[in-house]
This record gives structure tokens, sequence and C-alpha cells, in this order.
């Protein structure tokens, strides 16, 4: 548990001077919104790891605390159960952070297509209300925003290019446009205050903890393959993706909060070598040595209610290199190798976490 905090600062104290410097610069007190989920508990591993202090927030309405399991005993580690809906939630831990690593938000096709009015007025809550906390606090901001605010643009997608998150008819755009609003939000703080902001747009991400049950695609396919049962390819299986694992992912949101030039700026982060969902499904199905059948499902099957599929989803990441030297590279082949390895091996309990 964190001993307590210092005074917060006033947003006074948070000047244009601040823009240009990076939002973390020596040991910090770092808050991470989400940070039970799949990519907020590895991002929590990779600060404390940095030596920071972590503050994680998190409702758990789709992040487990066993996800913090490997650093439940560390002494620089806090959890808080709580919503950000709640403004005074928000205040209360925003007001000890020196940096806001802001994840927290519902994810997951499956869920955007059963409910994109909640989706999308979920993840606008939380940011409106994180933000403005953070502003009155002084404290830097990290979001992570989403590859979809894109749409159907150009590939690859370039951080100048203007964003295109679909028609007000078709569900997939409620996700995108909170997204793409939030992004917006957090540059109006930004102006208005001095407070510093870096926004990650985050492609597809993979790894270990990361879950199927909510249209993600490699866990999904990985658990059919082990099962026996067919891999579903929603389609037919020709649209394009890059998954990047969800470590290298971790280091570089903590090196963007590290680097001067990324405050004020839009970073794609991800990886860039695109492959198709049903050569990713028989790359599954080769390395698992499995003799599953691969089966195509229409969309219309899966999502009644007129979901689009954007055809290739790729990012230009010339800024990402460019800012931090580097941009995530594992291959693909080690990372099925990783999961399939993951979900053959016994399962054994997590550390429990101690909660606010």
């Amino acid at each position: 548990m964190l001993s307590p905090m210092p005074r917060p600062r006033s947003a006074a104290d948070t000047t244009s001077s601040a823009r240009g410097r990076a939002l973390l610069a020596g040991p910090a007190h770092a808050l991470v919104t989400g940070g039970a989920g799949f990519v907020g508990s590895h991002l929590v591993e990779e600060l404390l790891r940095r030596g920071h202090r972590v503050h994680v927030v998190d409702d758990l309405s789709t992040g487990r605390l066993a996800n913090l399991g490997a650093v439940a005993a560390h002494p620089a580690l806090r959890v808080t159960v709580a919503s950000l809906a709640e403004p005074c939630v928000a205040e209360r831990v925003c007001a000890e952070a020196d940096v806001v690593f802001h994840l927290a938000g519902v994810v997951g096709v499956r869920r955007l297509a059963d409910d994109p009015l909640g989706v999308m007025q979920a993840n606008q809550r939380s940011a409106e209300n994180v933000f403005a906390a953070a502003a009155a606090a002084g404290a830097g901001v990290l979001f992570t925003s989403s590859s979809e605010v894109y749409g159907r643009g150009c590939v690859p997608f370039c951080e100048e290019d203007p964003v295109q998150p679909g028609v007000p008819e078709g569900p997939r755009g409620s996700y995108a446009c909170a997204k793409a609003f939030a992004e917006w939000l957090a540059f109006g703080h930004a102006g208005r205050t001095g407070m510093p902001v870096v926004v990650a747009r985050l492609f597809n991400t993979v790894g270990p903890r990361q879950v199927g049950d909510h249209g993600m695609v490699l866990p999904r396919f990985v658990a059919q393959a082990q099962r026996g049962e067919p891999l579903t390819v929603y389609g037919d299986g020709s649209q394009t993706r890059c998954f990047a694992h969800v470590v290298e992912v971790a280091r570089a949101l903590a090196d963007l909060a590290e680097a001067p030039a990324a405050v004020g700026r839009v970073v794609n982060v991800g990886a860039d070598a695109e492959v198709s969902v049903r050569a990713l499904a028989e790359l599954v199905r080769a390395r698992a040595g499995s003799h599953s059948p691969i089966a195509a499902m229409p969309l219309a099957e899966v999502f009644p209610c007129g979901f689009d599929e954007v055809p290739r989803r790729a990012p230009s990441l010339k800024r990402l290199r460019a800012m931090i030297g580097w941009a995530p590279s594992r291959p693909l082949t080690a990372i099925v190798d990783e999961l399939l390895a993951n979900a053959a091996a016994p399962r054994t309990a997590a550390a429990a976490v101690v909660a606010d």
C-alpha cells in the first residue's frame, strides 16, 4: 500500500511551460485506470519495473484482480476497486497522481455489437471525469485511444489522417466516436490548462491474459484449436490485421511517457506486419498440431445488427519509431507458440491482491 501523498498540485501550477516535457521524468506516482485489465496489468508491471509507484483503479467489469497476481506483493502497488463513472472517484484518485495512464473503458466487438450506446456512454463518461480531474490536479495524461478512429481510411493509417469513425447507422462507429471525442477532450484540457497529454492509438494487441469472450480473435482461435473445434473465421477471412505482443505495447507506452517529443501528439502503437484472419487461423492450427477445420461464418450470422468489418487495418509506425527508437516487432509465430503453451500449462493460483 502507498503512504499518504503530499497536497495535490493545483491546475495553476501547470502552465504552458509543461508542454514538451516528458510525462515521466524520474520516479513518479502513476495512476493506471483499467490497470487490472489485459493491457493495463502488463503496463502496471512495466511501470513497477521502472521504479514508479503505481495506483490501479478498476471497476472489474472486464478486468480481473488475478491479472495483477505477479505483482500482488509489490510494496509500490496500490489497487482500488471503483468506477470512474463517478466524478468523485476520479477526483480522489487523480489528486495524488503525477501522471495518469487512462486505459479504462469498455472493449470488444461482442460488447460493441450488443450495446453500442452503453459502450459509447461508459467510455465517454470515464474520459470526461478522468481528464477533468487530472487537469485540476496538475497531472499529465497518456490516453490509450484506438485504431478504430481511422474507420475505412487509407492504409497504412497515419496520425495526420482525418478520423473516420463511421456512420450513425452502424454500431461500430459508437466506440470509435467515443474514442475520437476523448482525444479532442484531452487536447481541449491541454489547451486550457497546459495539461501534458499523449494520445496512443492502439492497434491489435495480443498476448497472455487476453480472453476471447468479447470477440478477441487470437485467444478464440487458440482455444478452439486446443479443443479440436472448428476455428470460426468471420466473413471470408481476407480482412487483414497487425498483431503486437502486449509486453512490447506496454513497454512502448511507458517509453512514450518518457519521451518529451510525444507530449501534445497522437502516436500509433502496434505492429505493422499484416496478416489475414484466415492465415492467422491456419497458423494457429498448424502450430497447435490441430486437425480442426476452418469454418467461415457470415458476419450477418455473428452480428445480426449490421456490424461493419474493416478490410485492412495497419499502422504507419514512423512517428513511434522517431519518438522512442523502436516499434513492436515480436514474430507472430512466437506469439502463437507462447499462447498455445500457456493454454496447455496447468493453471496455478494467482497471488491475492489487496484492494481498497
